[in-house]
Order: structure tokens, then sequence, then C-alpha cells
């Protein structure tokens, strides 16, 4: 069984305040996160391994996005999401 079978999966837009590499500039952006929740209940046709790593399981969610554009008007770079961790969580 796969670890994707323990969990439902959906999106969500978290703004977060970051700053520009280049202009310095600070300004929120909105980042997109594929958020991973626990199944209330173990699906069909698992055996005991798979009901160990069911109850260690936790929900959590993943950044999907790496970069953001400069919202600076004169700037515009593409600058890497560096200051925000990877993955929480919940």
């Amino acid at each position: 069984m796969e670890e994707r079978d323990f969990f439902d999966e959906s999106e969500a837009l978290k703004p977060a305040s970051l700053s520009c590499l280049f202009c310095r500039q600070t300004a929120a952006y909105d980042i997109r996160w594929l958020v991973r929740t626990k199944k209330q209940t173990l699906p069909r046709g698992a055996d005991e391994r798979d009901r160990a790593r069911f109850e260690k399981a936790r929900s959590y969610m993943l950044r999907r996005d790496d970069f953001a554009q400069c919202k600076n008007v004169r700037c515009r770079k593409r600058f890497e999401i560096s200051s925000v961790q990877s993955v929480v969580f919940i």
C-alpha cells in the first residue's frame, strides 16, 4: 500500500511576506501548498505493516512553489523562496 492511500489531497493558497533578493522590497505573496490530511479510517486490504505506518502518519503540507516573481514594477525578477519551510506538519 502506498503512502498516498492514507491521505486526502487538496490545494491551498497561503499568504507569506517575502523580500525580493534583488530590490529588497517586501510584499505579500500567495504560495501554493499541497495539503495532505490523514484519513479517518485505514483503507481496505491493509496488513499489519500498513497499520503501523498508518498509526505513525500525520497530516502535513508541501510547498508547491519554489520561486516567486517580484511585485515591484521596476524589478519583476524571479527569486527563490528560501525563507519558508517546504514541509509543515499540521
